[in-house]
């Protein structure tokens, strides 16, 4: 077993890994009966893909003796509704500026990142659409 949900009331869970111990809470959205103080189920999704494709980038980096320290995605999750569902994400890459490489390693870190785990078990109708802002290659 990986993790457990356990429902604490006004559309808030806690959600438990098992393995560490840590846990997050989720609520439901402002705009679907919740308080939205937490992220909601659908940000954890549109935030795992990010996390995911950082995490497989970062592997690959790892072999090539890069560091992607500080590298940032921002995340954007569009709804759609009847039935409300994940319409789209949006995910843009920032690379620090004095993050040196060249054009052959900004390949292998990019299809790295676009053959996540997360990204094969996303829903074909979501529309997913990712921006990598490179530093200059060298």
């Amino acid at each position: 077993m990986t993790s457990t949900v356990i429902y604490a009331g006004d559309q808030r869970t806690v959600c438990s890994h098992l393995r560490s111990g840590t846990q997050i809470e989720t609520d439901a959205p402002t705009d679907n009966k919740g308080r939205g103080e937490r992220f909601s189920p659908s940000d954890l999704v549109a935030t795992a893909l990010a996390s995911c494709m950082l995490t497989i980038m970062g592997m690959r980096a790892g072999e090539m003796q890069v560091d992607l320290k500080d590298v940032k995605v921002e995340v954007e999750k569009l709804m759609k509704t009847d039935p409300r569902r994940i319409g789209g994400i949006n995910l843009t890459f920032h690379f620090p500026a004095e993050l040196t490489l060249t054009e052959r390693q900004q390949t292998i870190l990019q299809k790295a990142a676009d053959t996540c785990p997360v990204i094969y078990s996303i829903n074909p109708d979501i529309e997913v659409n990712v921006n990598y802002n490179w530093p200059v290659a060298v």
